[in-house]
């Protein structure tokens, strides 16, 4: 009876977690809606931006006159990995991949004989980080009191790192993220912050005859940090979009789960139910014939 006890027990409590991620499962699926939508609303606009900067870039060059954000410090020593992760667990592998991302890139420069730094946007990745590359984390961003992050947070982020960077404690800046494809498939992504990183096809192209009012330099010198602080927040709007469909994802599979777990432990009550109802009057009988 006491096996009886502890089956029905355990069977209680999976079906009280299968309430929580079923539960779990249909907010992820409600924020997700949301967040897609800001996610592939904000692409055409960054993409835009990213390729005007781009095109300016490439007919500035290397000039004397080139902003410092375009013409960075001319080396590539030291580099600065921005990591953004969320802070809330429960969503599959969408931190662990970004933060598997980084660390692969972080191991190839260090061959390389880079020095590596670590810039954390969220909580989720720092242990991991700091446990392999003790020592190396200069910054983090603090997301967890903010309920969504956005423009705002991405602006604060921009400007961090812009600091860093013209107090001359990094040469190359790269983002890290989660690219958003559906609530299946998500994928991280590295991205070129500092400098810019000029396309070979808008270099072949930057041969068109076209006047600028100001002059190039003076235009990017405007549009650089801009540029940053757009590509950032697109950053952030992607990582939120993924992080719900791998939540959702992820609670849909707990949920079938424990679902499974449910009829194999019910079976297995059953049976034991059974054997005992069997054992029980097997007692009655043998204690009749003994009268």
């Amino acid at each position: 009876m006491a096996n009886l006890k502890e089956l029905k027990g355990r069977i209680a409590s999976v079906k009280s977690t299968q309430k929580i991620t079923k539960a779990k499962q249909m907010v992820a699926a409600a924020k997700l809606r949301k967040a897609q939508a800001a996610a592939e609303a904000a692409r055409p606009y960054a993409q835009r931006l990213e390729g005007v900067v781009a095109s300016l870039a490439s007919k500035v060059g290397a000039s004397d006159n080139a902003p410092r954000l375009l013409a960075s410090t001319g080396k590539a020593d030291t580099q600065l990995l921005i990591v953004a992760n969320g802070d809330k667990g429960l969503s599959g592998a969408f931190n662990a991949n970004i933060v598997k991302a980084a660390i692969l890139k972080a191991r190839t420069l260090i061959a390389e004989g880079k020095t590596v730094k670590f810039y954390l946007v969220g909580r989720k990745g720092r242990a991991v980080i700091a446990r392999t590359f003790p020592g190396m984390i200069v910054g983090q961003f603090d997301t967890t009191a903010v309920r969504t992050p956005g423009y705002d947070e991405a602006r604060a982020i921009a400007k961090d790192v812009t600091d860093r960077f013209f107090a001359g404690e990094f040469d190359v800046a790269t983002l890290f993220y989660s690219h958003f494809r559906s609530a299946l498939a998500q994928v991280p992504t590295e991205q070129q912050l500092i400098p810019v990183s000029v396309p070979e096809t808008t270099v072949a192209s930057a041969g068109a005859s076209v006047e600028y009012e100001p002059d190039e330099e003076t235009i990017l010198a405007d549009l650089l940090p801009r540029n940053l602080t757009v590509q950032i927040f697109k950053a952030l709007l992607e990582n939120q979009a993924s992080e719900q469909g791998a939540s959702m994802t992820a609670m849909d599979n707990a949920t079938r789960n424990a679902g499974d777990l449910i009829n194999r432990l019910t079976i297995q009550y059953n049976r034991s139910r059974q054997a005992a109802i069997t054992t029980e009057l097997v007692e009655i009988i043998s204690g009749a014939e003994a009268l």
